[in-house]
């Protein structure tokens, strides 16, 4: 029996492979290795995972040459038979997709990306979720869907149905889709909603990473809103730790939820919301101010106003996970970035 990892040559991804696969759990992953950004970095990851780049022959499953219980196929979860037949192939007990056409800003500009993989990718995987009877299928959603909630912290029973981005939108769309396969086909579903991850193998189109990237060639970064938005960074091992302990434990049905005062983040089905963040935002002028004492090197700062689709605060209200998981982020964002920053260095 095996656990299916979708965008497992991303940055989480990739990062909850290698814990499960080291852990010894059977663990399938699939990506359809895009060029959203360098593939080359999505080669990179599933080399530590010990997957080549000359051993992979899309829709075939390739076995890691360093970890017995991981193996690899490059396929795309738009991809409706393939996605079948490889349900059809293997026994999947549990799901964790973390495949998704990601960033704010490229949603402005390349909308069909985000329909093709957030939305028919979505919907083709809760459906061969529903017909292989998976027990859990946990997926990623975002701290995007808060949109225009001024409330801070951001807590899941807020209203969430005003976006600001189409990336945003479509995350919406996946819990909405979810709670329909919860309640017609009792499929249990988590929904994490995930603040601003930080850490080594980042994504490269993330700020701290261009901000890295532009301070050591000694070229200028692009600080939006001049400066003043804050953000609940989180470190890649505290939001895999959270997500281990989220897997092992499928959802039951609230049944206390009442249809007349309805608590967004449960159901009578099988379907849960939850944060998974820092609790602790910081301003971007001062996490700059900690990666150029890192660097050793003052940044050339080209201030800008805010973009369309960016909110100006994020804050996640993680008092849920919490109580059901024990979750509790540990690592202070000097840390993370130091971590970072040598990984960065030596890359």
């Amino acid at each position: 029996m095996s656990l299916l990892i979708t965008g497992a040559a991303g940055f989480i991804g990739y990062h909850l492979s290698q814990r499960l696969a080291a852990d010894g759990q059977q663990i399938i992953g699939i990506d359809n290795l895009n060029d959203y950004y360098d593939p080359a970095l999505k080669y990179g990851r599933l080399a530590e995972l010990g997957v080549r780049k000359e051993a992979i022959k899309p829709g075939f499953l390739t076995e890691s040459d360093d970890y017995p219980n991981f193996r690899f196929a490059q396929l795309d979860l738009a991809d409706r038979k393939g996605m079948e037949a490889l349900f059809a192939e293997e026994k999947i007990t549990r799901v964790v997709n973390l495949a998704a056409q990601a960033g704010v800003r490229y949603s402005l500009l390349n909308p069909h990306a985000y329909a093709e993989s957030n939305l028919v990718g979505f919907v083709n995987l809760l459906d061969c979720c529903r017909h292989a009877n998976v027990e859990h299928l946990v997926y990623a959603s975002s701290s995007s869907v808060y949109g225009l909630n001024q409330t801070s912290p951001f807590s899941v029973s807020h209203n969430v149905d005003h976006p600001v981005s189409l990336y945003a939108a479509t995350k919406k769309s996946n819990e909405l889709m979810a709670h329909a396969y919860s309640h017609l086909y009792g499929l249990p579903t988590t929904g994490l909603r995930f603040f601003t991850v930080y850490g080594p193998w980042g994504r490269p189109d993330m700020a701290y990473f261009l901000f890295t990237k532009a301070i050591l060639r000694g070229e200028a970064i692009n600080v939006f809103n001049n400066g003043f938005l804050y953000r609940d960074f989180t470190y890649i091992d505290d939001i895999i730790e959270g997500l281990v302990r989220v897997i092992e434990k499928a959802p039951v049905g609230n049944p206390n939820w009442d249809a007349l005062h309805p608590d967004p983040a449960s159901s009578k089905a099988p379907y849960r919301l939850y944060n998974i963040g820092n609790n602790r935002p910081v301003k971007l002028l001062d996490f700059i101010a900690t990666l150029e004492d890192l660097l050793g090197k003052e940044a050339i700062k080209n201030f800008l106003p805010m973009q369309p689709g960016d909110v100006d605060s994020t804050c996640a209200d993680i008092d849920d996970l919490q109580r059901d998981f024990g979750f509790s982020p540990k690592t202070e964002l000097r840390e993370g970035l130091r971590r970072f920053v040598e990984w960065y260095r030596g890359k």
